[in-house]
């Protein structure tokens, strides 16, 4: 048997973006001018949100204004004066007022169910974690420590994710088929695997009751890696990163006359900057009146309040730029109080802090940054395995 150490969302981080399906840099995030659909999914969460509106919210509005529709005809046609000469004269019908009560309940709750699951994923923060493991061609089972609060301890099978990789890709497993797990809602989970990996691949635990997604594209969400403040102000956006020397910058629109048509009131000077794959998350507050910082394409939208701090969360699948809008109507300008968001590579991402904090006058944070990719995205999650025990 081989004990794994509790490593969060960092440890094995390349081997988390390989296995999740996190794709290169695409473009199409941007809006479109007289577009009527919602943004392109840039998250799991995002892809939730739409899964609720296209295959929830869509049919029930859909059903409901063809029936009230089809009762406004009928009843022109059935009971106009020339149909109906002479009107009947009733006050009431228990079993209508029966129906028209019960129905609308049943449909709200129809709707309420899955939004309050919806909601609660995206006002909790995430607690995730993940472990990889080098497998040595003997073992088949692996004890994973269920190290979180009691509420929040993994008690079921959903609440546990595991793939099998090497350095040209991974595969999600199926609970019950290619694995078993013991111990659930216990301080120790043991997988055990129905056929024992080769040596050099590797076995990622995904652990936690952050499920999101749509259909059967669910991910656990791991802690965050990032913590992003903004603070809006008439008119634009001042950000830090207080998880590397919280140095800071100001985002404001850049003018017309320096961008083009289709970016204008979305493009700023300066940029977000966060790593593809990872959980960010984003603390909110203001110093003058209530704005909002709102990203479409991750389905997020949250008040900046003067005097409180609010938080949200989001995870970019892919690489790009995302904008939003300041999305609290916060005086004469508010228009003019975009954001821009670049999601990079992890590489990239140290290589941009080291910059940031060499301009306010600190050392860099980390090493030599690669310029590329490893060859093998798995090559750097060995750090998180310990030693058999």
């Amino acid at each position: 048997m081989m004990k794994l150490n509790a490593g969060r969302a960092v440890a094995g981080l390349a081997a988390l973006v390989s296995l999740s399906g996190v794709a290169a840099a695409e473009t199409g995030y941007g809006p479109v001018d007289g577009d009527v659909e919602m943004l392109k999914a840039g998250s799991k969460l995002a892809e939730e949100v739409h899964f609720f509106h296209n295959l929830i919210l869509m049919p029930i509005i859909t059903v409901i204004s063809l029936f009230v529709l089809a009762l406004l005809l009928w009843v022109m046609v059935r009971y106009n004066s020339k149909n109906n000469p002479v009107p009947r004269k009733f006050s009431h019908n228990t079993l209508i007022e029966i129906v028209w009560t019960g129905v609308p309940i049943i449909i709200l709750v129809a709707i309420a169910l899955p939004s309050f699951d919806l909601l609660f994923k995206e006002d909790v923060i995430p607690d995730g974690k993940q472990i990889v493991a080098n497998a040595d061609g003997a073992t088949n089972v692996f004890t994973v420590d269920n190290d979180f609060p009691a509420s929040r301890m993994a008690a079921a099978d959903r609440h546990v994710q595991v793939f099998l990789g090497n350095a040209s890709g991974g595969v999600g497993l199926t609970p019950g088929k290619d694995y078993k797990l013991e111990g659930l809602g216990t301080p120790k989970v043991s997988v055990k695997l129905t056929q024992t990996p080769p040596a050099g691949d590797r076995v990622v635990v995904r652990m936690g009751r952050s499920l999101v997604g749509a259909g059967s594209n669910k991910e656990i969400a791991l802690a965050p890696t990032v913590t992003l403040k903004a603070i809006g102000f008439q008119w634009g956006w001042t950000y830090s990163y207080p998880d590397f020397g919280d140095f800071e910058f100001t985002a404001s629109m850049t003018p017309k006359e320096a961008t083009t048509p289709y970016l204008y009131r979305f493009e700023t000077d300066n940029h977000v900057v966060v790593p593809v794959g990872e959980t960010i998350r984003v603390v909110t507050t203001a110093r003058d009146v209530i704005h909002a910082w709102a990203l479409p394409n991750m389905a997020i939208k949250i008040d900046a309040v003067p005097g409180r701090l609010n938080e949200t969360w989001f995870k970019a699948d892919k690489e790009g730029t995302y904008y939003g809008q300041c999305s609290e109507i916060c005086g004469v300008r508010h228009s003019a109080m975009p954001i821009s968001v670049d999601v990079v590579s992890r590489p990239a991402f140290e290589a941009w802090v080291n910059a940031k904090r060499v301009e306010s006058g600190m050392e860099p944070m980390f090493g030599a940054v690669a310029a590329v990719e490893p060859e093998s995205k798995l090559a750097d999650a060995a750090a998180a395995v310990s030693a058999p025990q």
